[in-house]
């Protein structure tokens, strides 16, 4: 199967200098310029600057806000893409205690987060997912993957011939726009995690809803990432969701569809938007990835009978919160919304539904960085004292 990687979480578009000036009202050559540069630290007039953009920002937001909320809000209904029941509803403070009562707190919700983290030497690389559930009865478990990663020995004859193909072999992972070896590597960081996430929440939970995070349809999972294996996976696992425990909310951290979240900030405290199904998303992958016959086939029968039975939406727990997108099955969107809002109102200076927090701090207590770095530290040391081959850094940002 061939296709093309979605970019890891740091990677970003670049575009040209018209769109630079356009988001930072200056030209590049401005900002690269050191004579613009302040020397030192000066605290007083950086916070004059920053007082300045932010309160400038936020004027023009409320201006937008309230154009969206009077003329935008009211239309989505009609839109051209609108799924059925699209519009704009309002969670009673009654419904949102009886999901507090009869779902949350009775152990009837349970929540599915994960972490990966990552070492990389010459000699091996080691990823760690850890995926943990939990309820507010207490946790429903927590599973872990550790994946060794290191290259396959290169039968040749001539040992000058083999140093050099690992050479080679090696500074082709080192390019990432070269669809090759490091590919493996986000497949770990990213496909891997976010199968396990979907997996566990419909093969070991028990609760009557699942919450999870992120698009349950997510992009490495319909395209497989370029792995026959992680398509098939995937679509028999989605299918699975589907047909089994369709009573689910999904709930991205991530800021992307930026467009949709101005919408979102329209909404007052309470209140959630139905927005469209899944069906453009869905045909937008079978557009773009390059898929092999078979794995389109796959993906296309799946697209076609799921996507239009998931909808997206926005809700908003807080006016002291930004909103947030929501996935859910279009027979159970409206109950999805009032379980995301119900979990999201219990902390109204984040508004983000609290147990996906708590499943990811219960994977990082057992599964985070510091302890994961410590244990190969520990064994590298053990295997060879000089640590020639260890690398304790972390990369820059």
């Amino acid at each position: 199967m061939s296709g093309r990687i979605p970019p890891d979480d740091d990677d970003d578009e670049l575009s040209g200098d018209d769109d630079f000036q356009a988001s930072f009202r200056e030209e590049l050559g401005q900002t690269l310029n050191l004579e613009t540069w302040a020397e030192g630290f000066d605290i007083q007039a950086i916070m004059e600057r920053y007082q300045d953009e932010i309160g400038g920002a936020m004027r023009k937001e409320d201006e937008l806000r309230s154009v969206i909320r009077q003329e935008l809000l009211p239309k989505l209904k009609n839109g051209p893409h609108a799924s059925i029941g699209a519009g704009v509803y309002r969670v009673s403070p009654e419904q949102l205690a009886a999901v507090h009562d009869g779902l949350l707190f009775a152990g009837q919700v349970e929540g599915v987060n994960g972490i990966s983290v990552s070492h990389e030497t010459l000699p091996l690389d080691i990823t760690q997912i850890g995926i943990g559930a939990v309820s507010y009865r207490g946790s429903s478990g927590t599973f872990s993957q550790r994946l060794f990663r290191r290259e396959v020995a290169i039968d040749v004859e001539n040992p000058y011939a083999e140093a050099e193909a690992y050479i080679n072999m090696r500074e082709d992972r080192s390019h990432p726009g070269r669809n090759g070896p490091d590919s493996l590597s986000r497949l770990a960081r990213r496909g891997i995690r976010t199968y396990a996430e979907r997996a566990i929440l419909v093969e070991k939970l028990k609760a009557e809803w699942r919450m999870g995070h992120g698009n349950p349809f997510a992009y490495e999972l319909i395209t497989g990432s370029g792995y026959a294996g992680l398509l098939d996976y995937s679509i028999k696992m989605l299918t699975r969701l589907m047909e089994e425990q369709p009573r689910f909310v999904f709930v991205p951290s991530k800021m992307d569809n930026r467009g949709i979240l101005t919408l979102g900030h329209a909404l007052d405290a309470g209140e959630f938007a139905i927005l469209e199904t899944l069906e453009r998303f869905g045909e937008d992958i079978l557009r773009v990835w390059q898929y092999d016959t078979e794995g389109l086939g796959q993906a296309t029968d799946f697209v076609e009978k799921y996507c239009p039975k998931v909808v997206m939406g926005l809700f908003r727990a807080s006016n002291s919160a930004p909103p947030h997108i929501f996935y859910a099955h279009i027979d159970h969107v409206h109950v999805a919304a009032a379980v995301a809002i119900a979990d999201s109102v219990l902390r109204p200076e984040l508004g983000f539904p609290m147990l996906l927090d708590v499943a990811e701090m219960t994977c990082r207590s057992a599964f985070g960085e510091d302890g994961f770095q410590g244990l190969i530290q520990d064994a590298y040391a053990q295997a060879d004292r000089s640590l020639q081959y260890f690398n304790g850094r972390k990369p820059r940002r």
